[in-house]
């Protein structure tokens, strides 16, 4: 039996990712576990796990393991990584991201001690636990690392998590994002994460027209799949389950292309009420990512965003993030992968003509 291979390339994640299946545009409110108000889940903590110090034996004697292996780090695999102690709460973990709340936070990983390699060890192998790693940019990087890189914030090619600055709300093109904190900011640098179920309720409640994001909006795919824009469609509902792409800043930037018109005023409100409620403190739950936290999130459910930061003066004390982009097995129901794969497919071959139609626009800054 062969092993899982990685996404490895922008592209292939991303149309994974976007291969979203559709039924019908919902009209009345979606009450399920993934609509929640972060007014209410400040009062709890439940979505919050600490390791044990059983866990945390394990998690070590399985760094052990798979340093014996003398594989390179893109190499390993769940099985040179054995967790069978907490296999459960991963199987808990990856339901709660698939079909629940849409997030978790994970707690009390001793990574000083550690030392980076065997940070990044761990994380690439819990992500082969939860899922497949996939390609986070054009650059094919499956591990990624979030620090302010000192690149000029104010160049337009330039994505926002190499800088301090603020970012607003959005989805990544994975069903799971994963953070890894190493170290924090000096001030600033909060994560901050909505449900994008809660916030299609609120528009509802406002009698806004959601049926506009059932439709694509052109995206600033900022070079990545060799392209300058692609239209994406923010919201697809099939089975009872509202899933959501949105990234505010890229449908609005898409217009800094030549030949590219700018949003109309419709779709511009549209997009400034999304970002208002997702900005609401009753609804957004904010969160100081501590070392040793690792942050899940289910890029179908929540949108997320950062804060601005102040950072270190000292290079070693620089707020360092590890980040994972996952994909979560499949349903196994035939309606879902038939209804999939033909999306897949649309998406091909709209990515083959927009690729011809952009030919020879593309230029690259690191």
């Amino acid at each position: 039996m062969s092993m899982p291979t990685p996404y490895r390339s922008i592209t292939s994640q991303t149309l994974h990712y976007y291969s979203r299946p559709h039924g019908q545009i919902p009209h009345e409110p979606i009450n399920t576990e993934a609509a929640w108000y972060g007014a209410d889940l400040r009062r709890q903590q439940d979505w919050v796990e600490q390791f044990s110090t059983a866990e945390l034996e394990e998690i070590e004697a399985a760094l052990k393991a798979a340093q014996n292996t003398d594989k390179p780090l893109e190499a390993l695999r769940a099985v040179d990584f054995p967790l069978p102690g907490l296999n459960h709460k991963i199987t808990q973990w990856r339901d709660t991201l698939r079909s629940g709340r849409g997030f978790v936070v994970l707690r009390g990983l001793p990574v000083e001690r550690w030392g980076e390699e065997n940070c990044e060890r761990f994380f690439w192998c819990l992500g082969w636990h939860l899922g497949l790693p996939g390609a986070q940019n054009r650059f094919g990087e499956l591990l990624g690392h979030v620090r302010d890189t000192g690149v000029d914030p104010d160049d337009p090619s330039v994505r926002e998590y190499r800088t301090r600055l603020n970012i607003s709300f959005h989805c990544d093109a994975a069903d799971v994002v994963g953070l890894m904190c190493l170290k924090t900011a000096k001030q600033g640098g909060e994560s901050r994460i909505a449900s994008s179920v809660t916030i299609y309720n609120e528009l509802l409640k406002q009698n806004l027209p959601v049926e506009r994001l059932f439709r694509p909006f052109l995206l600033d795919a900022h070079a990545e799949g060799g392209l300058q824009t692609f239209p994406v469609t923010p919201c697809r509902y099939y089975n009872g389950v509202l899933r959501t792409f949105y990234h505010s800043g890229y449908f609005r930037s898409a217009a800094r292309y030549d030949g590219v018109a700018p949003l109309s005023a419709e779709d511009t409100a549209l997009l400034d009420a999304y970002d208002a409620l997702a900005s609401d403190p009753a609804i957004h739950l904010d969160m100081a990512l501590q070392p040793g936290d690792i942050q899940l999130c289910s890029n179908h459910t929540i949108v997320h965003s950062r804060t601005a930061y102040e950072d270190h003066a000292e290079p070693e004390r620089r707020r360092h993030l590890l980040r994972l982009w996952l994909s979560l097995p499949e349903p196994h129901e035939l309606g879902y992968r038939w209804r999939k794969a033909r999306e897949k497919l649309r998406l091909v071959r709209l990515l083959l003509r927009e690729r011809w139609r952009q030919r020879g626009r593309i230029t690259h800054t690191l």
